[in-house]
């Protein structure tokens, strides 16, 4: 077989990011290529997302513009993840130009069925190569993944999840959860920081609850983060129900442990939570903050929050608005609710909440979160943070990008230090934004 050239456009999360990086790993050991010009390629592929409404209509939007493009020459198109393994109905109707069809845990059939497309495609036959089935033990744990070079690099200690919150369709595209190795992971972080990978993310749709043999979340990012080389640990996506003192402990306590934890709350109102089937309450989940805070008050918390869950009503939106105020995180990913195929929510509860209501309270809490992250973010002018260096600010090419320990954003002039990627910087704090941090540096770590 020639080098059939393949171009990956990944939608999503860091963990489809990671799928990609192990999709790249099995097509290149079977002789396939790769190309960021999609328009050389044999074989256009898509890891897809099926969480955000986004996400969601971005793929169905690339798939129209690569209709034109197959009635003109022979191209092999695929979709993998998350949408293949929801929306495989959809995907494969009768006039769908989609050829393969692969889910989470099927990638390694994937060279396979793409030869054979191809094959299929040459000799004018029409041929879809179809691979969804959930799995109860995969998790890749032989394959290094291709990581792409630069300074952070992730790695996924567990797959799947148990939790069958209402709104979200991951343990039906997933599966259910199961962990890696500890022993494999540590090996593959060493990998990457020989690889000259300065931080490392561990990756999980509930990351947290890790559990491999008397191995659990904590004791495996202490781990981690004992290796030699490691500037920076970092996680996510964690549950509130899987933060036990320990796990606390190694956060607050490590020094190359990020002192930053995103604490998805979704809704603050009692009703909500138990629809959604969130598993905590309003006042459980302020006591974890609190101890949180209790044993280090320095750690940036993060969260996400649905806004027009079905039912939910003025009142009921206002204690999430409350309690965004009272917590008072660094930053907020803020969602209308969206609707997703096979999910609880879309079986049990009727999507009642008008559009113009959930867009108006998005746009409420946006505001109120701006202006308590440019608070905090004012709060820093005048003290000095270590920042490790990523590479170019967006904005500016004279200027470098870093992210502090707790997440933040920082920005500074290139010329008034010499440093480079990787390596850590102190910044003095000179003015802020309410998504950035600008300032001088002092002198490289």
């Amino acid at each position: 077989m020639p080098p059939y050239k393949v171009h990956i456009e990944t939608f999503g999360c860091q963990m489809n990011e990671y799928d990609t990086e192990l999709v790249r790993s099995l097509l290149k050991a079977e002789g396939f290529a790769f190309t960021e010009d999609r328009e050389r390629a044999d074989v256009v592929l898509m890891n897809t997302c099926a969480i955000r409404e986004h996400a969601h209509n971005r793929v169905y939007g690339h798939l129209a513009d690569l209709k034109a493009i197959k009635r003109q020459r022979n191209l092999v198109i695929g979709v993998l993840g998350c949408m293949a393994q929801n929306l495989k109905q959809d995907l494969v109707e009768n006039e769908s130009i989609v050829d393969v069809l692969v889910g989470p845990d099927s990638y390694r059939r994937l060279p396979g069925l793409l030869a054979e497309a191809i094959l299929a495609q040459e000799e004018g036959l029409d041929h879809r190569g179809i691979a969804v089935d959930l799995s109860e033990y995969e998790t890749y744990q032989d394959i290094l993944p291709e990581q792409t070079e630069g300074i952070n690099a992730w790695i996924a200690v567990m797959r799947g999840c148990n939790n069958f919150c209402s709104f979200c369709v991951v343990p039906y595209t997933r599966g259910r959860e199961r962990s890696r190795d500890p022993l494999g992971i540590i090996r593959e972080a060493e990998q990457l920081l020989a690889n000259g990978h300065k931080q490392i993310t561990l990756l999980g749709q509930n990351v947290n609850s890790y559990q491999y043999g008397d191995w659990d979340f904590a004791r495996l990012i202490t781990a981690v983060a004992d290796l030699s080389g490691i500037e920076r640990v970092r996680f996510t996506s964690p549950h509130p129900k899987d933060f036990p003192p320990a796990l606390l402990d190694a956060v607050a306590g490590h020094l190359k442990i990020c002192k930053h934890i995103h604490l998805p709350l979704q809704s603050a109102n009692d009703r909500i939570l138990s629809m959604m089937n969130r598993t905590y309450n309003r006042k459980e989940y302020l006591h974890l903050v609190e101890e949180i805070r209790r044993r280090h008050n320095d750690i940036a918390l993060t969260t996400d929050i649905i806004c027009g869950f079905p039912s939910e009503t003025e009142e009921e939106f206002q204690d999430t608005y409350r309690t965004v105020q009272e917590v008072g995180y660094h930053a907020a990913f803020i969602f209308k609710y969206s609707e997703r195929k096979n999910t609880i929510a879309a079986r049990k509860h009727p999507d009642d909440v008008p559009e113009a209501v959930k867009s108006d309270r998005v746009t409420r809490l946006v505001e109120l979160q701006k202006s308590i992250s440019l608070k905090k973010n004012e709060a820093m002018i005048g003290r000095t943070v270590e920042v490790l260096v990523e590479g170019d600010a967006k904005k500016s090419s004279a200027q470098w990008m870093g992210k502090s320990d707790g997440n933040l954003t920082v920005v500074w002039e290139k010329d008034q230090a010499p440093v480079s990627p990787g390596g850590l910087v102190s910044i003095r704090v000179s003015r802020a934004s309410a998504t950035t941090l600008f300032g001088t540096p002092l002198s490289p770590c």
